[in-house]
């Protein structure tokens, strides 16, 4: 009777022990999303406000890209509203150019620029804007003026600043106490 020869190590079917990032659990299912609709690389769509700018990144955003052949000559999609599509249209060549650099070599060739609502393509709750943090509250002139005269003495200017701004953080959460630095 023939013996059964066991393969070479193959790895386990269950997934590891304890935690496992996120990109790796999802990161097929969004290769295979972003696939449909031309985007072999996906850093065109996660870091397009990068790739063109925040300004241009606040007016459109990549729909999809249409290869020619080969894998070189393809059309990009931008989706905008119709009030910025003619400014857009003016920055097109920059926007190839930089969309080149993204890919490394002339991939894209065209951009079609689709107008619709400023809420986004297909589900109206995507906004073309990304959400600004809060703004921390300005600390009272006091506080500011007792963190300036406790870092007076240091000469570099960058430095200086970060004391500043830790200095009145430590003295706005503490204001029944005197805290007074260096003495």
């Amino acid at each position: 009777m023939p013996r059964k020869t066991t393969p070479p190590f193959s790895p386990p079917s269950r997934r590891m022990r304890g935690f496992e990032p996120a990109a790796g659990l999802l990161g097929e299912r969004i290769r295979q999303a972003g696939e449909k609709r031309g985007f072999a690389v996906a850093r065109l769509l996660t870091h397009w406000a990068e790739i063109v700018g925040p300004e241009i990144a606040a007016m459109a955003r990549p729909v999809k890209m249409s290869y020619g052949q080969q894998g070189f000559g393809a059309t990009l999609t931008l989706l905008t509203t119709g009030a910025q599509a003619q400014m857009l249209q003016m920055q097109l060549p920059s926007i190839v150019a930089r969309v080149n650099a993204c890919y490394g070599y002339s991939a894209v060739s065209r951009i079609t620029i689709t107008q619709t609502a400023p809420t986004g393509f297909a589900d109206g709750h995507a906004a073309f804007t990304t959400p600004q943090p809060p703004q921390m509250p300005q600390p009272a002139p006091e506080i500011t003026r007792r963190a300036a005269e406790a870092t007076g003495g240091v000469q570099d200017e960058g430095l200086r600043a970060a004391l500043e701004r830790l200095g009145q953080n430590v003295i706005a959460r503490a204001p029944g106490k005197d805290r007074t630095f260096g003495k």
